[in-house]
């Protein structure tokens, strides 16, 4: 008897356990004007509630990103608002500072772990947010025109290797991040509409940038429509 209760008290758990989690994948394309993006994610969320609207979770994400003439500024916090402190976001950028690259024709790959967070309004309609956190980026070599004030030379630039979220400028390389609302089709499919905002970094093959102090990092800040489409596997 006490044989039969445990095996039945194992058979609950797991049954729980296993409502209590959903795996995604995902395919999500982004644009805005002479920008591009295509996302292929993978999602592990947590139903989390008394009703298990709640879903927290961890992702891989790949990006690709391809864009014509695109202006890149200076990156570290330490120039463009002079700190690097958790606080930076409340700080306004000091222009003199910053300098900018302008990149013909980039093209970068970037593949993370990502944070995830989503709420089910309704039995149809579900709202969240995710963002990298943490990975490498990768692409060729591309020219572009460094420019500080009305002087500027060519130079060559590679993606940033090292990717890591911090807070605003602090961040480092490239990083993907999405707010959207996702429309279930069926119990598997889904299709969701929401806004990409995406930093690409690239480091330059010299430090180009002299004043206040050297730096060879230039980032650039995209906002893109997204709509992609997601398949439940779990």
């Amino acid at each position: 008897m006490k044989k039969a209760g445990f095996i039945l008290f194992c058979a609950i758990s797991l049954n729980v356990s296993a409502q209590r989690i959903s795996n995604y994948a995902e395919a999500t394309f982004g644009g805005a004007k002479y920008q591009g993006t295509l996302a292929l994610s993978y999602i592990h969320l947590w139903k989390l509630g008394a009703n298990q609207k709640l879903g927290i979770g961890i992702g891989g994400r790949f990006t690709s990103y391809l864009a014509a003439n695109q202006y890149y500024i200076t990156a570290p916090a330490q120039l463009t608002s002079e700190s690097s402190s958790p606080l930076i976001i409340f700080k306004d950028n000091i222009t003199s500072n910053i300098d900018t690259f302008l990149v013909k024709s980039p093209q970068l790959n970037c593949l993370n772990l990502s944070i995830n967070i989503d709420y089910q309004v309704s039995k149809k309609i579900t709202a969240g947010f995710n963002i990298d956190a943490l990975g490498f980026s990768f692409g060729g070599s591309r020219s572009g025109n460094y420019i500080n004030g009305p002087s500027g030379k060519m130079t060559n630039a590679v993606p940033t290797t090292f990717n890591l979220l911090l807070v605003s400028d602090n961040d480092r390389g490239s990083l993907n991040s999405e707010f959207y609302t996702r429309y279930s089709l069926n119990e598997l499919w889904a299709v969701k509409l929401g806004a990409q905002f995406l930093f690409t970094e690239y480091t330059t093959s010299t430090k180009v940038q002299q004043l206040p102090e050297q730096n060879d990092r230039f980032r650039n800040k995209s906002l893109l429509v997204c709509l992609g489409i997601s398949y439940k596997l779990k």
